[in-house]
């Protein structure tokens, strides 16, 4: 279920804004400091991870959201307390704070963003938090390399098969470039020929279908760090984002000396936790919120950011509605923008 508009009233007592957000890539929401921007989407957030109490704290009046299925989220502020209601087929039916996460999967990622508190409450650097993470992600993987070969009764023709292989041996490739690499087993050549199918057809379906398990638990990893490798290294001059043999995440001069993460310049850590947090937290055909991405990033990667986040916009199926004061992040995409307007509608 997709989110069609946004509507606020009230805010701050004085401003009436609604925001039309797009079915997939990006929506920008640009407008004068002071007319709530930035609130807006902290409002969405807090909304949808159903933090009644913090959502309090903003004045607003009401709050109108409406769904890809002609349904409506309506929030209203009475007294000490939000009226929450979902509307459908004209029939209003009151909801719990604790149903409306289930309502959209969302992701917030804060203009405050180069810190992190951890799951025991300590303060981390942001940047070397999410490196470690990715780094225990891909070691999990590789130790689970083992191929499990299962027994299969497969009514599949030979060309199905060959076709099938070939389609898992391409994913295979795209693994092992993000560092994991499955044994295989010895005496059989992947992917088979139709002769290989002749000779030895119920060890090759075996092993199809193992491979085809081992490339289901292990490839949405491997292409968000491909993805993510690809897409830091295209802003990058004099140093590349790798993987090492030990899993590290690092990034190594062009003289081949690896770069400690405090060197990077504000905006390569900007640039590493944005699509970092796009990548490996953002679930899939979720809703994304980004407040203010221009932050440290020169001008020239400005304009070519807008790119960069509609492509895993796409890939990943996200509606991500973008917060800005800068028109080099609009660039040339003034027809997925909202203008706020100070006062009321």
């Amino acid at each position: 279920m997709k989110i069609k508009t946004i509507s606020v009233y009230g805010l701050f007592g004085r401003h009436d804004h609604t925001v039309n957000v797009f079915n997939d890539g990006l929506t920008y929401i640009h407008s004068p400091n002071g007319c709530g921007k930035s609130t807006l989407i902290r409002v969405m957030s807090l909304l949808f991870a159903g933090s009644t109490k913090d959502l309090m704290t903003v004045p607003f009046e009401r709050m109108d959201i409406s769904f890809s299925d002609d349904s409506s989220l309506i929030v209203e502020r009475s007294e000490n307390e939000l009226l929450i209601q979902m509307q459908r087929n004209e029939i209003v039916s009151p909801l719990d704070a604790n149903e409306l996460p289930a309502l959209a999967r969302t992701t917030f990622i804060p203009s405050e963003r180069t810190v992190v508190r951890r799951g025991d409450g300590r303060i981390m650097n942001a940047v070397e938090a999410y490196a470690n993470d990715l780094s225990g992600k891909l070691k999990t993987a590789k130790k689970q390399h083992e191929l499990v070969v299962p027994q299969y009764n497969d009514d599949r023709g030979d060309d199905e098969l060959v076709f099938w292989a070939k389609d898992l041996n391409a994913k295979l490739n795209f693994i092992r470039d993000a560092g994991i690499v499955m044994n295989m087993p010895a005496g059989l050549r992947f992917p088979p020929t139709r002769y290989d199918l002749m000779e030895s057809r119920k060890q090759y379906s075996d092993l199809i279908h193992g491979i085809s398990e081992f490339v289901g638990k292990n490839y949405y990893l491997s292409e968000s760090t491909v993805v993510f490798k690809d897409v830091i290294n295209s802003f990058l001059l004099d140093k590349e984002l790798r993987v090492d043999e030990k899993s590290h995440v690092v990034f190594v001069l062009d003289n081949g000396v690896v770069l400690p993460m405090d060197s990077l310049s504000s905006g390569e850590k900007q640039l590493f936790i944005l699509f970092y947090r796009m990548l490996f937290e953002a679930m899939p055909s979720s809703f994304v919120m980004i407040d203010e991405p221009e932050i440290s990033l020169h001008v020239s990667w400005q304009q070519r950011l807008g790119q960069a986040m509609k492509d895993i916009a796409r890939l990943r199926d996200l509606q991500v509605v973008v917060a800005t004061h800068s028109p080099q992040i609009v660039h040339n995409d003034w027809d997925l923008a909202n203008e706020l307007r100070a006062g009321r509608a």
